[in-house]
């Protein structure tokens, strides 16, 4: 990914998106800490800007080997961003959990990721392309929800949890795909599905293309999800 991110008109919309609505949060609550640990902000936007307002920033990236699974070597932050990350973990809630306990009293976690609802027109067209024999090709996501229950479960107080509508539109279902891959958006799951063959593809992007305004382009959506809660005085 950071490859195809190398490039001066890469796709950066969807962690653009998630950085300017974290950044805007603070903003609003007046949260002013002094210890952030950023994960997954490859853009660097967040940490520069916490930085510029005196914040001691750790930027974790899961790219170099971090684990959200695993509890964190140090603690004691007053901010845990996570950006794009916690959709693609096998412990959702265990991962939660390790992010409070890395928290100072009264310090606040924002996680912002590819919730449910996202992609609706290439999961039809993968439908249509694997016809009667449907295949796993896209990593399950979480709801509001659940995403609720998840915050309390974890022990977060003050627990807020959103959604918002990011919608992109598409040439072909190429230049979707590139986009998903250079934004490390792909397919996350350990089992690989079947390969696409051909006559697959050729009705994938039959069913991309018919989902199409008369201007021959395709709107995609996404929905980015936020959970944002506190850790209460004294919780370990």
């Amino acid at each position: 990914m950071r490859a195809l991110q190398a490039g001066a008109d890469a796709p950066r919309y969807v962690i653009e998106d998630m950085t300017e609505d974290v950044i805007e949060r603070l903003g609003f609550l007046r949260h002013e800490p002094q210890r952030a640990l950023i994960i997954g902000d490859w853009t660097g936007e967040v940490a520069n800007r916490l930085s510029a307002e005196g914040c001691e920033v750790t930027s974790a990236d899961p790219v170099d080997g971090f684990d959200e699974e695993q509890p964190y070597p140090s603690g004691g932050f007053d901010l845990i961003a996570s950006l794009g990350t916690l959709d693609t973990v096998n412990d959702l809630p265990g991962a939660l959990i390790h992010i409070r306990q890395a928290l100072a009293p009264k310090g606040l976690m924002i996680a912002s990721f590819i919730g449910a609802g996202s992609l609706p027109v290439l999961r039809e067209a993968m439908m249509a392309a694997d016809g009667d024999r449907p295949a796993a090709r896209a990593h399950p996501m979480v709801d509001v929800r659940a995403g609720g229950q998840l915050l309390q479960r974890c022990g977060f107080i003050n627990a807020v949890i959103d959604s918002r509508p990011l919608d992109v539109r598409f040439g072909s279902l190429a230049s979707l795909a590139a986009d998903l891959r250079a934004q490390g958006l792909g397919n996350a799951l350990a089992s690989h599905a079947p390969p696409i063959g051909r006559a697959m593809l050729e009705r994938a992007q039959t069913a991309f293309k018919a989902a199409g305004d008369a201007d021959g382009r395709t709107t995609e959506h996404f929905e980015i999800l936020t959970l944002s809660g506190w850790k209460a005085q004294g919780n370990l």
